[in-house]
């Protein structure tokens, strides 16, 4: 019993490491001079299209048939 809780602190706590260093990274590249150029020069691509069900839903029937 004592084997699986310290697996499961383990896991936690690498988990949160790896959430504090994925962001500190991320904020650090944003914040950057080279960031700052890289989004001037080639533009941010965080545009995601949003597709609704309905749209998903006709494009597998028209795969089906």
């Amino acid at each position: 019993m004592e084997v699986w809780g310290t697996i499961l602190l383990w896991i936690v706590g690498l988990f949160i490491l790896y959430l504090v260093i994925f962001a500190a990274v991320k904020d650090g590249i944003d914040k950057s001079e080279v960031g700052q150029l890289i989004k001037s020069k080639y533009g941010v691509k965080d545009e995601i299209v949003p597709v609704s069900d309905d749209e998903i839903e006709k494009e597998l029937e028209d795969e089906i048939n």
